[in-house]
């Protein structure tokens, strides 16, 4: 049940039609530096974002909308605030979920994959996935800026998440984070109104 929670938050397809070329080896490195310099100096990170949720059996995407904060070195919050209150809170080996004001906690450390999930997300929000044993990974060059897609390579989590697609702006910041579960359903979930290194009221990360 647990798990069903978390993948349907968060679960993705790379199935978006851009145009977009594969980086060469230089720009792969220069991409990557530039990247994991801004994550190394990114504190915090708060944005609104909106997630549409796709299942093959529905006609149309599910979309809900809330606000992410994110607290260096791993703390994350997804604030669902529309069409329902609901919020998913990563913290110190911890996941808190809280439903309408109906709360529960897992041990993340309890699961070997639990805490992989647990730690992509925090990465995926950061930018910094680039794990070449983990993943087989993919760089292009888009109009907007940057796409590198991420194939699992761990055959268990893979029952879960195939693919990670991270979308990045032209200043190295991640636009859109994308996973594509086998089955073929997905999530898009898009970040806007993004503030990096501000202060964020502590009270968000309250459980």
């Amino acid at each position: 049940m647990k798990y069903t929670i978390l993948f349907l938050i968060f679960t993705v397809s790379a199935g978006s039609i851009r145009a977009q070329r594969s980086m060469d080896a230089s720009e792969i490195q220069l991409f990557k530096q530039a990247v994991q310099q801004k994550a190394a100096n990114t504190t915090s990170i708060l944005s609104d974002f909106t997630q549409y949720k796709h299942l093959d059996f529905l006609e149309n995407d599910i979309v809900s909308a809330g606000v992410l904060a994110f607290k260096a070195p791993e703390t994350v919050k997804w604030g669902y605030q529309s069409p329902f209150t609901y919020s998913v809170l990563f913290e110190n080996g911890k996941l808190f979920i809280d439903d309408e004001g109906k709360k529960s906690d897992v041990k993340v450390g309890g699961s070997p994959l639990f805490k992989e999930l647990s730690e992509l997300i925090v990465k995926s929000v950061r930018g910094d996935m680039f794990d070449a044993n983990k993943f087989t990974i993919r760089y292009f060059k888009t109009k907007q800026g940057y796409e590198v897609e991420l194939d699992t390579k761990d055959p268990d989590f893979k029952k879960y998440i195939a693919q990670f697609v991270l979308t990045f702006n032209t200043a190295y910041s991640v636009h859109e984070v994308k996973m594509m579960e086998p089955s073929g359903d997905f999530t898009r979930i898009v970040f806007t109104n993004r503030k990096d290194n501000i202060p964020i009221d502590e009270k968000i990360f309250m459980h």
